[in-house]
C-alpha cells in the first residue's frame, strides 16, 4: 500500500542556522555601538593632541573662561605644555630656552597693551565722572584710616610717649584695643568699598588697564611656579636612547618622537604666524606715527601732549620689534628642537633596525637547525644499521624540530618585550605548574633511587606490578620493563608481551617481589600408587631420590634463607624437601614438595620424574604408578 511521505520542513534562513535571535538582535547592538563610538573618536580626535589650543580649522576647543586673557599669553601656553614632552638633556636645555624666550615675549605683550590702554584712554562721560569722583573720596577715606591705624598701634605709640618726655604736652589719653580693632575694621570694609568703586569706573569708563595688570600678576606667578619647580635630570640622547633594550619600547619611544615632532612643528608654525601678525601691526602703527604731524601754532598742552603721544607710539613700535625678534628667536629654538628630535628618531630607528635584524638572524638558525635535524634523522634511518628504529627516530626527530621552534619563540619573545619584571614571581609559578603537571614523572625519578636499594628489584627478578606478573629485562631512570608471564607459580611460561610501568609505583603504588638473590621457589608433583604392603618402602626410595638430587639447591637456598632471616630477625626457614602420603579412591597419592632454582625449574623436575621411573621399575616394585 503506497503511502504519503510527509512533506519536507521548509529551510530556514541561513541567519538562523548561524546564530538565534537573541544574539543576532545582540550583535547589531554591539554593532552600532562600535559604529556610534567610531564616529565620536574621530570627531573628538584632537583632545587627545599636545597642543588642542593651537588647532586649526578656526574652531579650537575652548578652555574655559578662567583662561580667556586680554593680552594674548599663548607663546608661554605653548612652551608650558611642550617643555614635559622633552626626554633628553638636549632637549631640556632648548624647553628651557624656550620658556625664556616666551615668557620675554608675553611680558612685553603687556608692557604693549598698557600703553596702548593708555593711549586710548577716552573722554569721561557724565556717569564715569560721578563714579571717578566716588573712587577719590573713597580713596582719601582710606588714607585717613591707614593714618589712624598707624596711630593706634602700640609700637608707634612708643616713639611718641619718648618725645613727650623730653618736650612736655598735655597729657592724651592711651589708645585702646577696641580702638585699633575698630579702626582695622574701618579700614578693610573702606577697601572693600573702593575695590567696588574701582570695577563700576572701569566699567563706565571702559578702562582695562586694571585687568591687564591683574592678569600680568597672574602670569609673573605661573612663571616663578614653573621655575621653583626643581628640573629632573635627563641623560643625553644616545644614553637616552640605550636604555629601550626592546623592540616594543623602541617603537613605542619611536611612535611617541613623531607625536613630540608634530607639536613642536605646530609650536614652530604658530610661532611664525605670530611673528607676522606683529609684523603687520608694526607696520601699520608705524604708517600711522609717520602720517601723524604736530599742530602748527597750537598752544602749549596741546604741542605737548602731541609730542607725549608720538613719543608713546614709537616707545610701541620698539616693543613691537623686540616682540618680532623675540618670536624669530622662538622659531628658530623650536627650529633647533625639532632637528634634535629627528636626530633622536634616527638614532631609534637604527635600534630597532638592530631588533629587527636579530630576529631575522634567531629564525635564520631556527630554519638552519631543523633542517640540520631532518638530515641527521634521515642519515640514521638511511644507514644500514640504525641505532634506533623507525619509529623512535620520527619520535625524536618531532621531539627535537619543536624543542628548536619553542626556543626560537622564546628568543624572539624576549628581543620583542624583554625579560619580565615579576621574574622570580613568574619562574615560581611556572615551576608550581610543570610539579603539578611532571608529578608523575618527578615521581618516577625518585622511585628510581628507591629500586636500586637494598629492597628493590633487579634485571631477572620474577615480580608482580599492578597485578601484572612477570620477568624484569630492564629498570631505566624513568620506567620498568618486564617480561610478561602466565600463572607463573604453575608453569612460569612467557606470553611475549613486553609491559612497562612508570616508575612512580615504587612510591606511590606497591609491587612484590617473588625472588631472593639466588630465585629459589617450591615446586611440587604428585603420583598415585595403588595400595600394598611396598608402598613405604617406594615411598622411602623416593625421598631418598629427592633428596640427592635436590642437596645442592636445597643447602644453597638455606644458606641465603638463613643469611636473610638473621638480619632481619625472622624465624628460621627449612629447604628440605618433604614426601607426603594422601589416600586417595584409587590408593595412595604421594605428594613430593622441593626447593629449586627458577631457571632450572624444569630440569629439576625432570631428574626426579625419571629417578621415580626408575624406582617403579626396579624388581619386586609396584604396579607402575599413575602420574
Amino acid at each position: 500500500m503506497a503511502t504519503n511521505l510527509p512533506a519536507p520542513p521548509p529551510s530556514k534562513p541561513a541567519r538562523s542556522r548561524l546564530f538565534s535571535r537573541a544574539r543576532f538582535t545582540f550583535l547589531i547592538a554591539m554593532a552600532a555601538l562600535f559604529a556610534i563610538c567610531v564616529i565620536y573618536i574621530w570627531t573628538t580626535r584632537d583632545a587627545m593632541s599636545d597642543l588642542p589650543f593651537l588647532s586649526t580649522g578656526g574652531h579650537a576647543p575652548s578652555a574655559g573662561p578662567a583662561q580667556q586673557t586680554l593680552v594674548d599669553i599663548g607663546p608661554w601656553r605653548t612652551v608650558e605644555a611642550l617643555a614635559p614632552l622633552a626626554v633628553t638633556a638636549e632637549e631640556k636645555e632648548y624647553a628651557h630656552e624656550a620658556e625664556h624666550l616666551a615668557d620675554h615675549e608675553v611680558d612685553q605683550a603687556f608692557a604693549a597693551a598698557l600703553r596702548q590702554a593708555n593711549q586710548q584712554r577716552a573722554a569721561l562721560s557724565a556717569e564715569a565722572q560721578k563714579f571717578q569722583q566716588r573712587v577719590d573720596q573713597i580713596q582719601q577715606q582710606v588714607q585717613q584710616d591707614q593714618l589712624l591705624v598707624q596711630k593706634l598701634t602700640p609700637a608707634t605709640a612708643a616713639p611718641a610717649a619718648l618725645s613727650a618726655t623730653k618736650n612736655p604736652a598735655p597729657a592724651a589719653p592711651a589708645p585702646s584695643s577696641n580702638d585699633l580693632e575698630i579702626a582695622k575694621a574701618q579700614l578693610g570694609l573702606d577697601t572693600d568699598e573702593l575695590s567696588d568703586a574701582q570695577q563700576d569706573f572701569d566699567r563706565a569708563s571702559g578702562d582695562q588697564r586694571n585687568r591687564i595688570e591683574q592678569e600680568l600678576s597672574s602670569h609673573q606667578a605661573a612663571v616663578a611656579k614653573n621655575n621653583a619647580e626643581l628640573q629632573s635630570k635627563a641623560q643625553t640622547a644616545v644614553v637616552s636612547a640605550g636604555q629601550y633594550g626592546t623592540l616594543a619600547g623602541r617603537v613605542r619611544a619611536w611612535l611617541r618622537q613623531r607625536s613630540r615632532y608634530q607639536s613642536i612643528q605646530q609650536a614652530l608654525q604658530q610661532a611664525q604666524k605670530d611673528q607676522a601678525a606683529l609684523t603687520a601691526q608694526h607696520n601699520q602703527l608705524e604708517a600711522q606715527a609717520n602720517t601723524t604731524q604736530s599742530a602748527a601754532g597750537s598752544d602749549y598742552a596741546t604741542r605737548l601732549a602731541d609730542i607725549r603721544k608720538r613719543g608713546a607710539e614709537r616707545q610701541l613700535l620698539a616693543i613691537y620689534d623686540d616682540r618680532i625678534q623675540t618670536q624669530e628667536q622662538l622659531a628658530s629654538v623650536y627650529g633647533k628642537w625639532s632637528a634634535q628630535v629627528l636626530l633622536q628618531h634616527r638614532i631609534l630607528l637604527h635600534l630597532i633596525l638592530k631588533s629587527l635584524a636579530t630576529i631575522a638572524f634567531i629564525f635564520i638558525c631556527v630554519i638552519l637547525c631543523d633542517a640540520l635535524v631532518r638530515r641527521i634523522s634521515i642519515s640514521a634511518t638511511d644507514s644500514e644499521r640504525p641505532a634506533l628504529d623507525r619509529r623512535r627516530l620520527q619520535t625524536l626527530r618531532t621531539i627535537l624540530e619543536l624543542a628548536v621552534q619553542v626556543v626560537g619563540i622564546i628568543l624572539v619573545l624576549l628581543v620583542v618585550f624583554g625579560t619580565p619584571s615579576q621574574m622570580p614571581t613568574i619562574l615560581g609559578l611556572i615551576t608550581a605548574g610543570i610539579t603539578v603537571v611532571l608529578q608523575d614523572f618527578i615521581l618516577a625519578f625518585f622511585g628510581w633511587f628507591v629500586l636500586m636499594g637494598r629492597n628493590g628489584i633487579r634485571v631477572g627478578d620474577w615480580v608482580e606490578i599492578n597485578g601484572v606478573g612477570g620477568e624484569v629485562i630492564e629498570i631505566s631512570l624513568f620506567r620498568t620493563t618486564m617480561l610478561e608471564t602466565g600463572n607463573w607459580t604453575d608453569k612460569g611460561h612467557p606470553t611475549g608481551r613486553r609491559v612497562t610501568f612508570i616508575n612512580n609505583f615504587a612510591i606511590s603504588g606497591q609491587y612484590f617481589n617473588f625472588t631472593t638473590a639466588g630465585q629459589w621457589m617450591w615446586d611440587e608433583m604428585s603420583l598415585n600408587v595403588p595400595a600394598s604392603d611396598d608402598t613405604y618402602a617406594t615411598v622411602e626410595a623416593i625421598h631418598k631420590a629427592v633428596l640427592q638430587e635436590t642437596e645442592r639447591d636445597s643447602q644453597a637456598a638455606d644458606e641465603e634463607w638463613h643469611r636473610g632471616t638473621r638480619q632481619n630477625g625472622l624465624s628460621q626457614f627449612s629447604a628440605t624437601p618433604a614426601v607426603n602420603l594422601r589416600p586417595s579412591g584409587s590408593g595412595m597419592e604421594i605428594v613430593v614438595r622441593y626447593v629449586a632454582r627458577a631457571s632450572e625449574r624444569f630440569e629439576v623436575r625432570n631428574r626426579i620424574y625419571q629417578h621415580v621411573i626408575e624406582i617403579l621399575h626396579m624388581p619386586n616394585a609396584l604396579p607402575a604408578p599413575q602420574v
